[in-house]
């Protein structure tokens, strides 16, 4: 599950149960801040928060100001400039500009577009959600894009396979693991949300329904089992394909693969040997240095996380 989507289930919760929740979101930011636009905290009756803009005094400080919003049921912007009254803990200044929109939700029907979006996060589609503030006494809204766990096959269920899985699904992940062996591909090893997948590995991946966002990992146990897995996914249209491997190795599997007819141009593409290069020498490390890639090309096109303001008509905001 998204984290998105898991603070959307809390406050579906908090309102079932009669407690009201304020939606806290960085929608602008200028200068050095520790969160970007979309940074999303809620903040409960009882002072609790879920969440993060960041940490530190202003987090504390939208925390303090939103907590009487919420009792009073308000909605409204908080505006900061991060100078020495804002800044970090240890001393150190930002020195830029954030503007936090908070929305009191007090009942389920503000509430459903936020259950919405979680529904659509869950069934891994993107989602946006309104947040709606008074600004100058006028009512608007920011909307928040949301964008799905992205789908990571992971072609090996080995060591480094199953270190990347786990890792992966806290990095928004939609995460499957491929291996035709059953005591490596279950679910003592690969916990869900992670799903374990028992099978050919090559005819599983011709099978698979790659698409533009898919990211496929090749980790598996052995040099041909490499390049079957490759081969299979080679012409897929996977926005992302590594493969793990010494360059001695990668050079072999590439120049069996062209014998075979694969266009040369089309193994340019392929990420391999895999990951950043960080010194990774175990494999937690390297699981880190291939989770560093993905989020590397994941993050080449950043994507509009905020938009707005937008005028709406009178909801009754406060």
């Amino acid at each position: 599950m998204s984290s998105f989507a898991s603070l959307f289930e809390s406050l579906v919760r908090q309102i079932e149960h009669g407690r009201r929740v304020a939606v806290c979101a960085v929608v602008g930011a200028s200068g050095s801040t520790p969160q970007s636009p979309g940074a999303t905290l809620l903040l409960h009756e009882n002072g609790t928060t879920e969440g993060t803009l960041g940490g530190g005094c202003v987090e504390a400080e939208v925390r303090k100001r939103a907590i009487g919003m919420l009792q009073r049921g308000e909605s409204g912007l908080l505006r900061f400039s991060l100078d020495h009254d804002y800044g970090w803990d240890d001393g150190l200044i930002c020195g830029g500009n954030m503007i936090v929109a908070v929305q009191t939700i007090s009942d389920a029907e503000t509430a459903k577009p936020f259950a919405d979006a979680r529904n659509s996060l869950e069934i891994g589609r993107p989602a946006c959600v309104g947040i709606r503030v008074l600004e100058d006494g006028l009512p608007c809204e920011y909307r928040l894009h949301l964008e799905a766990p992205a789908e990571l096959v992971i072609a090996g269920a080995g060591h480094v396979g199953a270190a990347l899985a786990k890792l992966a699904i806290g990095l928004n992940f939609d995460v499957s693991v491929i291996d035709d062996r059953a005591d490596l591909a279950c679910a003592d090893r690969l916990p869900a949300p992670i799903k374990a997948v028992v099978g050919d590995i090559e005819k599983s991946l011709r099978d698979w329904p790659i698409g533009a966002g898919t990211f496929v990992v090749i980790v598996t146990r052995g040099h041909n089992h490499d390049e079957a897995a490759l081969h299979a996914v080679i012409d897929s249209p996977a926005r992302y394909i590594g493969m793990i491997g010494s360059r001695r190795k990668v050079k072999l599997i590439f120049d069996d693969l062209v014998a075979l007819g694969v266009d040369p141009a089309k193994l340019e593409r392929v990420h391999s040997p895999i990951g950043l290069k960080i010194g990774s020498v175990t494999v937690p490390e390297i699981a880190v240095s291939i989770a560093a890639e993905l989020i590397q090309v994941r993050r080449s096109d950043p994507p509009t996380r905020v938009e707005g303001p937008f005028e709406v008509a009178s909801t009754g905001l406060s």
